[in-house]
């Protein structure tokens, strides 16, 4: 048992890859199973999974996170964006491009890490709620404070260690939209069973698990129009509150939950009243917090979804490490599918 934590949650596997272990399910992409995913390759074409990462465009989606911004490097006072090199000798034919971002790591097409969602419980079982995230981490130091911001990120459970594992496997489609077009529902656990069983999808042990709803696909479309309007609550998202849909998240050993829309469940929780103590977003509590699985939100996965059916596949080679920030707490990602 983690010198970190005397009990764990009900229905966690804290402990289960080791009392300091950092990547939760992410372990099951050993060796054999990269092998496997690579068999899933049969013509070598490959899809870009990310979305343009300016979109879905405003805050809207959420008011605190904001489009990026891209701005030239300063360089000795001068703008270093189509630069003559000869500005520092006569004889350099070189022209210079250098640029800085400044980006939400959770704007866009993105990873959460195991960081982005703890809960309040008592892990040392003194009868007082702490702060605590997978496996009985903090990831801020009592010690030192660090891992507040003003310091570098999360000091345990940062994003980094999903960039280290390098994410690649067998991806699975579930394709929602293709039973329910862009209705706003809630997928549970029989509608899902239902699903599955009809479009012969089987999820694995240590499987990538991907939702198409379409929700992307209307941020995309949405951006090309003259004036661009929000996207509102269209198209499906999981039902976090079905207790049998964790427990197949649980039970069938995936190691990562990917959708194309904002939260992958249910985010309008967040408005809803509650009259007993939980998580707003109990699939995030359940997978971030409790078992370790990352969740992949915003990706756009409509044109790979639209090839898999009309090739009756479900399953692809899935690579879709995140950006090596340490103590990040999300990142941006361009997951790459090939078929």
């Amino acid at each position: 048992m983690s010198k970190r934590w005397k009990i764990r949650p009900h229905g966690s596997n804290w402990g289960d890859f080791g009392p300091d272990d950092q990547l939760g399910r992410l372990n099951l992409l050993n060796e054999a199973r990269v092998l496997e995913a690579v068999k899933e390759v049969r013509t070598g074409r490959n899809f870009c999974l990310s979305m343009p990462l300016n979109l879905p465009g405003g805050n809207a989606i959420n008011p605190s996170r904001l489009p990026p911004e891209l701005k030239p490097v300063i360089r000795e006072g001068r703008i270093a964006f189509d630069g003559p090199a000869r500005r520092d000798n006569p004889m350099q034919t070189d022209l210079l491009c250098d640029d800085a971002m400044l980006i939400h790591s959770q704007y866009s097409t993105q990873w959460d890490s195991f960081a982005h969602i703890g809960a309040m419980f008592d892990a040392d079982s003194d009868g007082t709620p702490e702060h605590v995230y997978y496996n009985g981490f903090k990831v801020v130091s009592e010690e030192t404070g660090e891992g507040l911001y003003g310091d570098i990120g999360a000091v345990n459970l940062g994003i980094q260690n999903m960039a280290e594992s390098c994410v690649q496997g067998r991806g699975v489609m579930i394709d929602l939209r293709a039973h329910y077009g862009n209705e706003r529902r809630a997928v549970g656990y029989d509608e899902l069973m239902a699903i599955m069983k009809k479009d012969k999808v089987e999820v694995a042990e240590g499987d990538l698990v991907c939702f198409h709803t379409g929700f992307a696909d209307c941020i995309v479309e949405e951006a090309k129009t003259a004036n661009p309007e929000p996207v509102g609550a269209v198209c499906t998202v999981l039902n976090g509150d079905d207790s049998c849909l964790l427990n197949w998240i649980s039970e069938s050993g995936l190691a990562a939950l990917i959708s194309d829309n904002v939260a992958v469940e249910q985010s309008s929780s967040v408005a809803r009243e509650m009259t007993t103590p939980g998580p707003v977003l109990p699939l995030h509590e359940h997978c971030l917090f409790k078992i370790g699985v990352p969740l992949g939100e915003l990706w756009h996965l409509s044109e790979l979804a639209t090839w898999l059916r009309e090739n009756q596949r479900t399953r692809f080679l899935l690579t879709a490490p995140p950006l090596r920030m340490p103590g990040a707490v999300g990142s941006p990602a361009t997951p790459v599918a090939t078929v």
